[in-house]
């Protein structure tokens, strides 16, 4: 941070009775009152410089005179009349738009005196604070305190357009000082980090910020990654996670800022896929709930989560606070999809998976695990009834018909036969879906006997011809009458599954021997 020292004499200002004096052996003509605080000073130093006490105090001998509506207030002020008396001033960017906005006002240009306290600081803004990464900043920063001033004088826009500057200059030169705590980073050793800036930028105001961003952008000079990754810090410094912010409790001025901090995120987000992580997307989505954002935004952000819901984890869809907004976005998803592919295949895997999850919920609904459940087609249940298994062994009390809504979800046909074999033992499921399990077991079995034979007769075909030696008619009918066999075989087994399947669900009824099946080895573990 650099600094500028102006004057040499000491600091001869002091307080006696709630009254602020300089120490002098001339008796002070001019009180100047700011706000609660009364300056007992003199006009010989302070009237050749500022040229709104010239106009107040030329007509009286000693002058009173009040300054309520300075910039910067008494601090300000002060700055100012020690300039005047000579005094020592150090000049930062901590108080340059104070001591910058208090002499505009008291009129402390060139044109009063020559040399002047504002020629002074607008030499020591545009040479060092606009020259510096942090005292750039940091002044921005200060801009909230005094914002029209600020904006009048053009600071907010120059100190904007010397950070932007910097943030689009190639890492390789960047050689000034800035804030890194990522870990892993060894300054010493590395070249700056393409998002360098974004720790220094995310300490301002929301406003602030955002003109930051969107002149970074306009500029078309940094991908829309580092954009994602500059909103992605600042949520994370002034968002709080969804499982911390109640608003029934916080203050309504604290959810009020929350909210505008929020929407203005969401606004900037790049248009581009991927420019911020899917996971992120869905905390923004589950905050955005939480503090009731406007319907539109809503569902912009839930397009936005479902436009790469292919790219997210169990653990991204956890970060939502309901299982409703999960519905909403696979609902979403589901809009655009058009048949069978990667990206269906890959979102039913994630859903799956959460649904195993969430399913260990006690106050887990059903209604909204089937809805979930149903949200999407998949081309393996397997998951999905493990995901089914678990919210029955989990919730022991559901009733029959609760059962069976919930496993009407499951197309047996689409389970792997060592998920099959698991079902039929599986005494938690209804009868029917143990029974539809064991045909399509037994039929499985059966097809695949019936492919086994068919591979086999050509050679026996081929054998069969050369030992009756009758050529191509021989041969025709052979085949004809081994086909007719082998379908009549199959019809055969298929006819015994369906009658054992109705053996079952007769003795199931009758005896309850569905229960004795569960102590049975399973082929694979209750999830």
């Amino acid at each position: 941070m650099k600094f500028m020292r102006i004057g040499t004499r000491p600091d001869n200002f002091y307080t006696q009775q709630a009254i602020r004096t300089t120490l002098s052996d001339l008796p002070s003509d001019l009180t100047i009152c700011v706000n609660n605080v009364t300056y007992l000073l003199h006009k010989f130093p302070l009237l050749p410089k500022c040229g709104l006490l010239q106009r107040l105090c030329s007509d009286s001998s000693r002058c009173c005179v009040e300054l309520h509506d300075i910039p910067g207030g008494e601090d300000a002020f002060e700055l100012c009349a020690k300039f005047c008396y000579g005094v020592t001033i150090d000049l930062s960017a901590h108080n340059f738009v104070q001591a910058i906005s208090a002499a505009k006002f008291l009129q402390m240009t060139e044109s009063v005196d020559k040399g002047n306290f504002v020629s002074k600081l607008e030499a020591f803004f545009n040479s060092c604070i606009l020259q510096g990464w942090k005292d750039s900043i940091v002044t921005l920063h200060t801009t909230g305190t005094l914002p029209e001033w600020s904006e009048n004088l053009g600071i907010i826009r120059k100190c904007i357009d010397s950070i932007v500057d910097k943030i689009v200059t190639p890492p390789s030169k960047v050689k000034w000082s800035y804030t890194y705590t990522r870990k892993g980073y060894a300054r010493k050793k590395a070249a700056s980090p393409k998002d360098w800036w974004t720790e220094d930028i995310a300490n301002l105001d929301i406003d602030l910020f955002r003109c930051i961003i969107n002149s970074v952008k306009s500029s078309n000079m940094l991908p829309p990654q580092l954009i994602g990754e500059a909103l992605h810090v600042y949520a994370c410094l002034w968002l709080p996670r969804s499982s911390k912010l109640d608003p029934e409790t916080s203050s309504t001025a604290t959810v009020n800022k929350k909210k505008r901090q929020l929407e203005t995120i969401i606004s900037m987000i790049p248009e581009d896929k991927g420019s911020v992580s899917t996971g992120f997307l869905l905390r923004l989505l589950s905050l955005a709930k939480l503090l009731r954002v406007s319907t539109v935004m809503e569902a912009q952000l839930i397009k936005k989560c479902s436009l790469q819901l292919e790219d997210a984890t169990p653990n991204d869809l956890l970060k939502l606070s309901s299982i409703d907004l999960v519905k909403a976005v696979v609902d979403s998803f589901m809009i655009r999809w058009t048949g069978p592919n990667d990206s269906v295949t890959k979102v039913g895997q994630v859903v799956d998976s959460y649904l195993q999850i969430v399913a260990r919920d006690a106050n887990m609904p059903l209604h909204k695990l089937v809805s979930l459940a149903k949200a999407l087609p998949r081309p393996q249940h397997d998951n999905l009834y493990k995901a089914i298994n678990i919210y029955l062994k989990e919730h022991p009390k559901t009733t029959k018909e609760e059962k069976k809504q919930l496993c009407n979800v499951i197309d047996c046909q689409k389970l792997s036969p060592g998920v099959c074999a698991h079902v039929v033992k599986n005494s938690r499921l209804p009868v029917r879906m143990v029974v539809q399990a064991l045909f399509f077991e037994q039929d499985g079995k059966a097809t695949a006997t019936h492919e086994s034979e068919m591979q086999t007769q050509p050679s026996n075909r081929h054998k069969s011809n050369l030992q009756m030696g009758s050529g191509e008619e021989s041969s025709g009918a052979n085949n004809t009458r081994q086909k007719l066999q082998s379908e009549s075989k199959h019809k055969s087994r298929r006819q015994k599954v369906v009658e054992n399947g109705r053996e079952i669900l007769k003795d199931s009824r009758n005896t309850g021997t569905q229960a004795s099946r569960s102590e049975h080895g399973h082929n694979i573990k209750d999830r």
